[in-house]
């Protein structure tokens, strides 16, 4: 009793002082406000996306009441009353990290990667500053290059196991991946010219002298093949990219030990040479070779590959899936509940793609949405005169236009359920469409994604462990293979990408806040002394709800917002 007392003071004493902290904050926004979390069946629609992730001084609007509905939610009620959350807020340096919102949920979601980075304030900045070098010089057409090639890798893991022995071998393999597609069609007689690939050297600007002694393998190593090359040498694509590319046969004598090692069992040379692979390495041969220089590099992103594949047992399309949309399923990982309903109605989901606004609203309301459950009906009527509903009316034109789109009301009067399963995972639901996430997990390309294997995620949905290593591996490698892909990023960059490779991926995704957050010493090791608890929180609904909201970082800077915690000092500073 005491304790709920407790907190119920402290709640009156933030409403009495709301106008102070409206007006003496300082910032209150990330640049554009979001919704106000408020009671679940009561929360306004969705607001502009999110913009900013640090908080700006400038952003204080006279009168504006964010921070004290924020501190009516029930997010903040159900935090107020967390021992671990209260423990960190009392902490003075909890406030700097309270401003940078989007890096906290980061740390706390990723706890684990960035646990041991963070007690060594030293090498945080210089992996916050990779991230950044490579964010700035990876522009888009690196990007794509990047994302093309850890789909390779996760595609081909198997093959790609194997070549990260010899990483040589890859980058000449990379360099003459022509000849290499072409030869591939003739397995043995490739295979015999790499198990003796010192004694091939000789034929080295010369394709005329391999093609005619390959037409009449009468001794020596095609003897044992003959088939094989009468059949290679009869080959004219295969002879032609021969006959293009003069340093083929020299290249691969000067790395006869490493063709060697890779053709001397068939298992090796049939996983190391398989067409695949080598057709998607030919797709993005400037990339494998800066990778096959890179050892560590690729032995991380082959690390990062093997995880992804064995998550969905080889399936092609899913792991497409993943790698083009590693940011949305990082999201979606943080609350697996969610994930499993999108992936169980990925239909009605994917109905809503052009109807972002309304989605946003009904996923951010959902307990209020919950009556539509097995009525569409009365759905397609309230949203067709959006006005008669008060959640409805703060996106009027988005649901009138849901409602008089055919195929989306088709395609949710098809799932009866829909409506009450997102009701039933409300607050995962509502952390995970916060501004901050929603444009990132419920875009259409992630939404199309998920529903174009729909099997292979409700299966995947339903281990919460694999779920979150597999995601976090795919953002991983996307990270690594952007590295390998772009030009001009420094060698340390390239070694912090390979040692943290979750961090890395994480950090380049907001480099500039992590920069920030590595000049403040003391705020990165409040989370270095509590990763675990922090871990903990960052996969709590409410937590992400109450830090995902724009009017947190003032809230946590007022002596309002200590006293119903429990402190006593203003750990956020002054206010301005």
């Amino acid at each position: 009793m005491a304790s709920s007392l407790s907190t119920s003071n402290s709640r009156k004493m933030i409403l009495t002082g709301a106008a102070v902290i409206a007006v003496g904050l300082g910032a209150y926004g990330l640049g554009r406000v979001y919704p106000p979390l408020g009671p679940s069946e009561g929360t306004v629609g969705a607001s502009q996306r999110y913009v900013n992730a640090q908080v700006s001084d400038k952003d204080v609007t006279l009168g504006d009441t964010s921070v004290p509905q924020l501190m009516q939610s029930d997010a903040f009620e159900a935090m107020v009353k967390n021992p671990a959350f209260r423990k960190l807020a009392r902490d003075p340096n909890f406030g700097a990290l309270a401003q940078n919102p989007v890096v906290l949920s980061a740390l706390a979601a990723n706890a684990d990667a960035f646990k041991a980075i963070a007690s060594d304030p030293r090498a945080f900045s210089a992996l916050a500053q990779a991230a950044q070098q490579l964010s700035a010089n990876n522009g888009s057409a690196a990007n794509g290059a990047g994302t093309q090639v850890a789909s390779a890798l996760a595609l081909n893991a198997d093959s790609f196991k194997v070549l990260a022995t010899q990483p040589l071998v890859l980058a000449t393999l990379a360099q003459h991946a022509p000849v290499f597609q072409q030869f591939a069609n003739h397995g043995d007689a490739l295979q015999a010219i790499l198990q003796n690939a010192a004694a091939f050297g000789r034929y080295g600007g010369d394709a005329a002298a391999f093609q005619r002694d390959a037409s009449n393998p009468s001794n020596g190593v095609m003897a044992t093949e003959a088939k094989g090359f009468e059949a290679l040498a009869a080959d004219a694509k295969a002879m032609n990219a021969l006959k293009a590319d003069a340093s083929f046969f020299q290249n691969l004598a000067a790395n006869a030990k490493g063709f060697e090692a890779l053709a001397s069992t068939d298992a090796k040379f049939d996983a190391a040479f398989d067409r695949n692979a080598i057709s998607a390495i030919g797709g993005n041969a400037p990339a494998f070779v800066n990778l096959a220089s890179k050892p560590d590099l690729l032995n991380a992103a082959v690390t990062q590959a093997q995880s992804i594949d064995a998550a969905f047992g080889g399936n092609p399309s899913a792991i497409q899936a993943l790698i083009s949309n590693a940011q949305a399923f990082d999201v979606f990982a943080s609350q697996p509940a969610a994930f499993a309903v999108v992936a169980d109605h990925a239909h009605a989901f994917e109905a809503f793609a052009g109807h972002e606004a309304a989605l946003q609203t009904i996923l951010q309301n959902a307990p209020a949405f919950g009556r539509y459950g097995g009525d569409m009906a009365a759905f397609q009527r309230d949203a067709s005169n959006p006005s008669s509903n008060s959640i409805m009316a703060t996106e009027a034109k988005g649901f009138e236009a849901l409602a008089a789109d055919a195929k989306a009301m088709g395609a949710l009067k098809a799932d009866a359920s829909f409506f009450q399963q997102v009701a039933a995972n409300a607050s995962a639901f509502r952390s995970i469409s916060a501004d901050v996430n929603f444009g990132t997990a419920f875009n259409g390309k992630s939404l199309n994604a998920i529903g174009g294997n729909a099997n292979a995620m409700e299966k995947f949905a339903a281990n919460a462990h694999a779920f979150d290593a597999a995601a976090n591996a795919a953002q991983a490698l996307n990270a690594q293979a952007a590295a390998a892909a772009a030009r001009g990023i420094e060698a340390q960059a390239v070694q912090m990408a390979a040692n943290y490779p979750q961090a890395f991926a994480v950090m380049t995704q907001n480099a500039n806040a992590f920069v920030q957050l590595a000049g403040q010493p003391s705020a990165l090791q409040l989370f270095a002394n509590n990763a675990a608890a922090l871990g903990a929180l960052g996969h709590d609904a409410n937590f992400q709800n109450l830090i995902g909201n724009a009017a947190f970082g003032a809230a946590a800077r007022s002596q309002e917002f200590a006293n119903a915690v429990g402190g006593s000092s203003n750990f956020g500073g002054s206010s301005n």
